[in-house]
């Protein structure tokens, strides 16, 4: 009865959550095309007669400057520690950092479009006197699993990307654990996410595989899951128990490969889901959920991007 009771109401929270957040991550979009999050945009030039501006347009223009002075405090609050964690680092030269994987990687959520964790490592480089320019190839994908990575890895730009970085930023996982609700969601239970283990670490010793084939210098690192569904069901616990699955999956296929390392995410999110989740879909991280996780990576990666 108990395992019963369990079943229907994981079935029920899921189904529930799966219809909150899906549109968010499985909205299809073109893929980006690889490039810094700071890219430079060109703009057509007005002839100066055509350059007058009616009063409703002016206000118009003063109260967007006013929104972008608020955005600019914001993305000040944002930086300022992790600029602090940074302010001595001394960046290795013609440094390389490519980032692959889902809408983590992409940025989603960050409301400031700054590229999220990746676009704040980048300031984060950039705002230090003491190194060059840094760009990070960004090939982040909202709704990427781990089978459609793999085919994207077989992308030629991708591929020789791969091959020159010197270091190599991935998010995975957390669609591949979505698609299990997606594809049971009526009869949900916990031995659906177990049976879908094994096939899933079988990618993700591919990913990583196929990562050392193209370059078995590069030190890779991966992040982890968070379990965004902390907020919705407190009430039970097998819901966490799923993500730290994942987690432990995650772990074990980086322990197995020397050249790549496990970055746990989980702890940062855990307890601060209101402050750190992205207030349209409480799913994604916000700017500052993105902040916490760049501190974090920047604690991990330190030691391979320094002279």
């Amino acid at each position: 009865m108990k395992k019963w009771r369990w079943m229907a109401a994981v079935a029920l929270s899921f189904v529930i959550a799966f219809f909150i957040v899906a549109a968010f991550i499985y909205t299809p979009e073109e893929e980006p095309s690889p490039e810094s999050s700071n890219s430079e945009q060109t703009a057509e030039t007005i002839p100066a007669q055509d350059q007058q501006i009616e009063p409703e347009e002016e206000e118009d223009e003063q109260e967007s400057e006013a929104n972008e002075g608020k955005l600019s405090e914001g993305l000040r609050e944002v930086f300022t520690s992790v600029i602090e964690n940074a302010r001595d680092v001394f960046l290795k030269d013609d440094l390389q950092i490519v980032a692959i994987g889902d809408s983590l990687t992409q940025g989603v959520g960050d409301s400031t479009e700054n590229g999220g964790y990746i676009g704040i490592l980048e300031e984060t480089f950039n705002a230090n006197p003491n190194t060059e320019t840094l760009d990070i190839t960004n090939y982040g994908k909202r709704g990427n699993r781990t089978d459609q990575m793999l085919e994207r890895m077989e992308d030629e730009q991708i591929t020789d990307s791969l091959q020159e970085a010197d270091l190599i930023l991935i998010t995975i996982g957390a669609n591949d654990v979505m698609k299990v609700v997606k594809n049971n969601f009526t009869s949900l239970n916990y031995q659906d996410f177990v049976e879908e283990q094994e096939g899933y670490e079988d990618r993700m010793r591919e990913i990583f595989t196929r990562v050392q084939e193209l370059n078995p210098d590069a030190p890779v690192y991966l992040l982890g899951l968070y379990n965004p569904f902390n907020q919705y069901f407190t009430n039970i616990p097998e819901l966490g128990q799923i993500m730290g699955d994942w987690n432990d999956i995650s772990r074990r296929v980086t322990d197995d490969y020397e050249q790549a390392t496990f970055i746990p995410i989980r702890d940062l999110f855990e307890g601060n889901e209101e402050e750190l989740l992205w207030e349209e879909d409480l799913f994604h991280p916000n700017e500052r959920g993105y902040k916490k996780m760049a501190e974090r990576v920047l604690q991990y990666i330190r030691e391979d991007i320094e002279q």
